[in-house]
């Protein structure tokens, strides 16, 4: 009876690790699922301000063109 009872306590010991590393590995996931986001919004709006630099810079650049001639 004593086997029976500390196989038992073994195979739930188990069965709750595997749970918690299941939890685990799921916020893991969401964790970086949240940073992918993070990082592809970072990315658009440094692309987008590069765009915006670039127009800016090229009215510069024509205005001082037109004034020299």
């Amino acid at each position: 009876m004593a086997i029976l009872l500390k196989a038992l306590a073994g195979i739930s010991a188990l069965i709750l690790l595997v749970v918690t590393l299941l939890g685990s590995m799921v916020t893991l996931g969401g964790f970086l699922l949240t940073a992918i986001k993070v990082l592809i919004v970072v990315i658009f709006v440094a692309v987008l301000s590069l765009i915006g630099f670039s127009i800016l810079r090229d009215r510069l650049n024509r205005r001082r063109e037109a004034s020299n001639l």
